[in-house]
């Protein structure tokens, strides 16, 4: 049986972060938009993960609203660790990088969202980051979600 949390079909991200000039991503679902003015975004992280330490060494990041078309991205983004895997070359190599308002990011997002650090709160293997938004472009409606994943037998709920 389902757990109450897999029931829904969820939009999937990407979080780039940035150290010393070299981007790596995540695969996020555990995003929400909070507070209506302003208007923020809360992301858990895994604690483990090399997104966290970039995370609390540099404050500025873009979080990538994947196209349903970047379904192909997940096992590498989202299956292997930014700390074994350069993510940078293997994105540059198969030319899926670009540059949006001097940051490396993803081409052909649904859409892209420069966020700043404000606050985060330890919980559980994961910590919430709330995020201030200071940019953002939506490129295209068709995002990737859970259900896709889910079709595409990319995960098991």
């Amino acid at each position: 049986m389902k757990k109450p949390w897999n029931l829904i079909n969820v939009p999937i991200y990407s979080l780039a972060t940035y150290q010393e000039g070299v981007v790596n991503m995540n695969i996020c679902n555990y995003v929400s938009a909070v507070s209506m003015q302003p208007k923020k975004y809360m992301i858990a992280i895994d604690s483990a993960s090399k997104t966290f330490e970039n995370l609390l060494h540099n404050d500025l990041v873009v979080l990538q609203l994947l196209h349903e078309n970047q379904f192909n991205l997940v096992k590498k983004l989202g299956n292997e660790s930014g700390k074994n895997t350069d993510k940078h070359a293997y994105l540059h190599k198969k030319d899926g990088l670009e540059t949006w308002e001097g940051f490396t990011v993803l081409k052909n997002p649904s859409a892209r969202l420069l966020l700043r650090r404000e606050t985060h709160i330890p919980s559980g293997d994961h910590t919430l980051f709330l995020f201030e938004i200071l940019k953002y472009k939506v490129y295209d409606a068709n995002c990737l979600t859970l259900d896709i994943l889910r079709e595409k037998k990319l995960v098991r709920i």
